[in-house]
């Protein structure tokens, strides 16, 4: 899983700075961190509004899930590149957390706030 991470963040890093007419990440990059966060928004609700169908549905409502999530994924991954935040930062606190009580992660969380 880490290997296709390591290897879109590469393209991601490439495409950020190349001309908007050249690629898709290049021209979200170009519209900036807002539009971004639009994309991200909207596939965060496309991604709820599948889960919902896929609950009770048949395969290709569970596929649509997938694809869906891959989108939010990879829009998400957008707006850390134009962050300038890593991937793996991401995945060093989902290790951090993982073996942790959820409800005693977000007491500390909130704690530290």
């Amino acid at each position: 899983m880490s290997d296709i991470l390591d290897s879109l963040n590469d393209v991601l890093v490439q495409r950020r700075h190349a001309p908007p007419e050249d690629s898709y990440v290049a021209s979200l990059h170009h519209k900036g961190l807002n539009k971004i966060l639009e994309k991200v928004g909207e596939e965060a609700t496309e991604t709820v509004l599948a889960a919902k169908d896929a609950e009770h549905g048949d395969e290709s409502r569970r596929q649509a899930l997938i694809a869906e999530t891959a989108d939010l994924w990879f829009h998400s991954l957008v707006m850390l590149s134009h962050l300038d935040l890593d991937h793996r930062d991401v995945l060093d606190e989902l290790a951090r957390r993982f073996g942790i009580s959820g409800h005693d992660e977000k007491a500390a969380r909130e704690r530290r706030t």
